[in-house]
């Protein structure tokens, strides 16, 4: 049986997991929160990293009852993520792997949370939608290579999501987008925004700006409430990434939709693509926080189907990418998915050009 350790630290969370043969044997990682109003910069959040890089490896081994030589390979973020933070992690990794004497694998971050879904949830051929901080892509699999259908042209949906937390002052424990969740349960009132959908793209940075603007008038003069604000805002960017997920599942001719990244794990996104699945006759497939929001397990998972099949890092070529397309060349070779036709307006399919994650 195949060992695999994963090392994530692509944002705010440090995440060491082990895998074998599909099995979950540990998981355990940090969160670098800060305080209300303030997101996290890179130097302070790979400071955080490199104080608990050493301790939650520790937790890893010793939760799996696992020694070094029991682990076949060492896995690590490659990117996209935080320059700062991947760094860090990519250094112990393989620092790790030289003294333990294991081969190394560099991992795509977007893919390690597909895999993990499609692991933990039992999809077969899904249509994806991976949203977070740092990315929001709809994604499906074609001629063995992940393609691009559709995603943001600016910033991610939690990233926006993360930016309205801070005008408002809400915590970052454990992170805005939950305690946004939990505010717009009590939200009664749906203040319109700008609904920006272009294609199979969608665009976030202009209903944030919007709502920047807004939600200080907006609450001071009692139009509405903070409640309602977080309500209108999710209800609205949800709506887009159904739109989208919905049109790239027409395309494909799917019946399954997985949601994976940080966002995923929300409920309210969960039950309002559950409804367009419904109308379709599709079946929705998520996970919760362990495996939703970065963690180890999924870039171990990743590794171990990159390294099974014979795939792995040289270390003159481990260095980290902060962007690192899903599409195309980045795709774990061979991964075991099942055998697809070519799929309709393959070739000239909607996968953007432009670099950013």
């Amino acid at each position: 049986m195949t060992v695999v350790i994963g090392f994530e630290g692509s944002a705010n969370k440090i995440g060491i997991g082990i895998v074998r043969d599909g099995e979950v044997l540990s998981n355990p990682r940090r969160t670098y929160i800060t305080p209300p109003g303030q997101g996290f910069l890179p130097s302070e959040t790979a400071k955080h990293h490199r104080g608990a890089i050493l301790t939650v490896l520790r937790e890893a081994l010793d939760e799996a009852g696992l020694k070094p030589a029991d682990i076949d390979c060492v896995a690590f973020t490659k990117g996209p993520g935080m320059g700062a933070p991947l760094v860090t992690v990519a250094l112990v990794a393989r620092t790790v792997a030289q003294l333990w004497g294991k081969p190394l694998v560099g991992v795509n971050h977007c893919i390690g949370h597909i895999e993990m879904g499609r692991l933990i949830t039992g999809a077969n051929n899904p249509t994806v939608l991976y949203v977070s901080g740092g990315n929001t892509q709809v994604i499906a699999y074609s001629e063995r290579r992940y393609r691009i259908f559709g995603e943001t042209i600016d910033i991610a949906v939690g990233n926006c999501l993360d930016r309205f937390a801070r005008v408002i002052k809400i915590s970052n424990d454990p992170s805005p987008g939950y305690n946004i969740e939990q505010m717009a349960k009590k939200g009664k009132q749906y203040v319109e925004l700008p609904y920006t959908v272009k294609g199979m793209d969608v665009s976030f940075s202009g209903i944030l700006s919007y709502i920047e603007e807004a939600a200080h008038k907006m609450l001071s003069s009692g139009q509405c409430t903070a409640e309602d604000l977080c309500f209108s805002l999710q209800e609205t960017v949800f709506s887009m990434l159904v739109e989208i997920t919905e049109r790239a599942m027409a395309h494909c001719g799917s019946q399954e939709v997985l949601i994976v990244g940080g966002v995923g794990c929300n409920l309210r996104l969960q039950e309002m693509m559950g409804v367009m699945c419904e109308e379709r006759g599709a079946r929705l497939f998520a996970t919760d926080e362990r495996f939703c929001i970065d963690n180890g397990a999924m870039i171990a998972q990743a590794g171990w189907e990159m390294f099974r099949v014979g795939q792995t890092t040289e270390l003159s070529d481990s260095w980290i990418t902060q962007r690192y397309r899903t599409s195309p060349h980045s795709a774990v070779k061979n991964v075991h998915w099942p055998d697809q036709e070519h799929l309709p307006g393959d070739g000239c399919v909607c996968v953007n050009n432009q670099e950013g994650t």
